[in-house]
């Protein structure tokens, strides 16, 4: 069956003083003007499912203008258990609670995943390798917390080791330390990177044929300590010699630059389409397409490993979506995903899709509810 969000409350949260809203288990729409408020609540769910926001906020940014206190609550049901998720921000502080108990982000994480496609979203294949990233490593971190902490501990030792680069009379053997934690963590993040990048491309590939069928698509690491044979990239051992002779071989230039050059901060996630790097040669279309395809592959990689579907959710991508793409969005959100679409248009969806759906007009004083049966 899985896990389901059921209803969310805002308070002093962004630009609401008070808000409840009620979740459809299959679709529910929010639909308003631009600037009513919708995104808000989508940053609201993201909050309470991954337990952090695509904006990278900080806390005071979270409550609204005038108020000192923001808090969000989020009832989750299914599989016979009910929880509540729940954040705090005040002070310069945000804090999480699960079932009323203070928890770090981790204990948010994991339970009930999101997964979310927005217009930011749309121009990731020709934005810089660092976003590609990003969304890889953000998708793993709400699948396994180990992920997160390999994540954090790498670029804590990054960050300590470039400050000993820069610094010309900094301990060589302090630089020797840091070199042994650089390469134990970042050969960690190496594996769990490559081995969820290839979960996510047996999806991806077979959802872009569905939506692109005369293309064919691929997607590769090209990591910066250079080409890691298959057989080797699930070896943390193997890994590691790869990335401690890549630091060997740049160290003459590392200590001249004062900055590390090798590791999993500097890798590229190369996108192909017919076997031309989509970044240089893909049009618009094609480049929202694998952006499409990632998205809908990422919830189908949740459903592999947990065995149940994320929460999706749809911030105002349709109207970006050409007829056929926003086609390739229905079909696939039909097949009971839990989802959570902002518009500013009825139009981009189908009658039979509205009527089974859960809307919501955003803007009113109070929400007007309309549409299909809760729950």
């Amino acid at each position: 069956m899985g896990i389901f969000a059921q209803r969310l409350v805002a308070h002093d949260f962004r630009s609401y003083e008070s808000f409840e809203l009620e979740l459809d288990e299959g679709i529910t729409v929010l639909v308003g003007p631009n600037a009513a408020g919708k995104t808000n609540l989508v940053e609201a769910l993201q909050l309470l499912t991954a337990g952090q926001s695509f904006r990278r906020p900080s806390p005071v940014d979270l409550v609204r203008d005038g108020a000192t206190r923001a808090e969000l609550a989020l009832s989750l049901a299914g599989d016979g258990r009910r929880l509540d998720m729940g954040m705090v921000s005040e002070r310069g502080r945000r804090a999480f609670t699960r079932n009323g108990k203070r928890v770090p982000a981790s204990g948010i994480r994991g339970v009930l995943p999101s997964v979310l496609f927005c217009p930011d979203h749309l121009d990731m294949i020709k934005r810089s390798a660092s976003v590609r990233r990003a969304a890889l490593d953000d998708f793993g971190v709400q699948l396994n917390e180990s992920y997160a902490q390999l994540v954090s501990t790498y670029e804590r030792a990054l960050e300590q080791r470039n400050n000993l680069l820069k610094d010309r009379f900094a301990p060589r053997d302090l630089l020797s330390a840091w070199d042994e934690t650089l390469i134990t963590a970042g050969a960690s993040v190496l594996v769990h990177r490559l081995a969820l990048l290839e979960r996510v491309r047996a999806h991806l590939v077979e959802v872009y044929a569905s939506i692109a069928p005369r293309e064919t698509v691929d997607v590769r690491y090209r990591a910066s300590v250079g080409d890691i044979p298959t057989e080797s990239s699930r070896d943390r051992d193997a890994v590691a010699g790869y990335l401690a002779a890549a630091l060997a071989e740049t160290r003459e230039e590392e200590t001249r630059r004062g900055m590390t050059l090798v590791g999993p901060h500097r890798d590229e996630i190369v996108f192909l389409i017919d076997g031309r790097e989509a970044r240089s040669f893909a049009s618009q279309g094609q480049q929202r397409s694998l952006v499409l395809a990632w998205k809908i592959a990422e919830v189908e990689v949740t459903r592999d490993i947990l065995g149940y579907n994320p929460l999706l959710l749809l911030d105002d991508v349709m109207s970006e979506l050409d007829a056929s793409r926003r086609e390739a969005v229905v079909r696939f959100i039909a097949d009971e995903i839990q989802t959570v679409i902002t518009t500013t248009n009825l139009g981009y969806f189908t009658d039979e899709l509205l009527r089974r759906a859960h809307v919501v007009r955003i803007g009113a004083t109070e929400p007007e509810h309309e549409g299909g049966e809760l729950g």
